[in-house]
């Protein structure tokens, strides 16, 4: 199991999920909104390296980094987390919890009926 990337480095394994590989730089300016130094972008780079969950090259002077995991793949072992921890390892608790709370649009609904339409086919 691989370890969990908290919000600020999911913030970054984003933007090399979606493009890849970059350098500090890159990555620094594809994340704004953050306001980040590249400095904090290096040191997430550092942690995220340490994690296992990215990988680099070295370039002339600099670093390209691109992911070493899938992004269904750590969104899979998430999902799980929460499941097991949060409702028992079942799928249902889950949805019967959002639909209690009126998180589940009518269009929500209809999405979850033709997944299980396919499901049963």
């Amino acid at each position: 199991m691989m370890e969990r990337i908290g919000e600020s480095e999911y913030a970054v394994m984003e933007v090399l999920w979606a493009e890849a590989p970059l350098t500090a730089m890159e990555v620094a300016e594809r994340v704004p909104e953050r306001g980040w130094s590249i400095r904090t972008v290096k040191t997430m780079l550092g942690r995220l390296l340490a994690k296992g969950v990215l990988s680099h090259e070295e370039d002339g002077r600099r670093y390209l980094y691109r992911p070493a995991i899938r992004k269904e793949d750590y969104v899979h072992q998430e999902s799980r987390r929460l499941i097991d921890r949060m409702f028992g390892g079942k799928l249902t608790p889950l949805v019967a919890h959002l639909a209690e709370r009126q998180q589940l649009t009518p269009k929500d609904i209809e999405e979850i009926e033709a997944l299980l339409k396919a499901l049963k086919s």
